[in-house]
């Protein structure tokens, strides 16, 4: 991969990052796991923010990838997008394993100690 395209697919994990990072839009990803196919009010009912909160959220999921929605007048059908979570999921786990093959001088759990 050229110094090029890393760049871009840093910039796309921080996106996705960045998106992940609400709690009201964790609970909407946790409910279209649970759900596929969920309509944008059942999503408000389950959620219970406001609609125009919900919608804020679907956009900044949607915006990011993480997420589909299909239009099927007049409602809007949201899933999760397959595949969106997983080079997050491999630079998380690649990172969980450099840090644990490579441990600094200081013993964490005596530091804590």
């Amino acid at each position: 991969m050229t110094e090029v395209q890393q760049d871009l697919e840093d910039m796309r994990m921080a996106a996705t990052a960045k998106a992940l990072g609400h709690p009201a839009r964790l609970r909407i990803l946790r409910l279209l796991a649970r759900t596929p196919g969920c309509i944008g009010g059942d999503i408000v009912e389950a959620v219970g923010l406001a609609q125009s909160t919900v919608s804020e959220h679907l956009r900044i999921l949607k915006d990011a990838g993480v997420i589909e929605g299909q239009i099927d007048p007049p409602r809007v059908c949201y899933s999760l997008s397959p595949g969106a979570l997983q080079p997050l999921s491999a630079l998380i786990e690649e990172l969980d394993i450099i840090r644990s093959e490579s441990a600094c001088c200081v013993n964490p759990a005596r530091a804590q100690g």
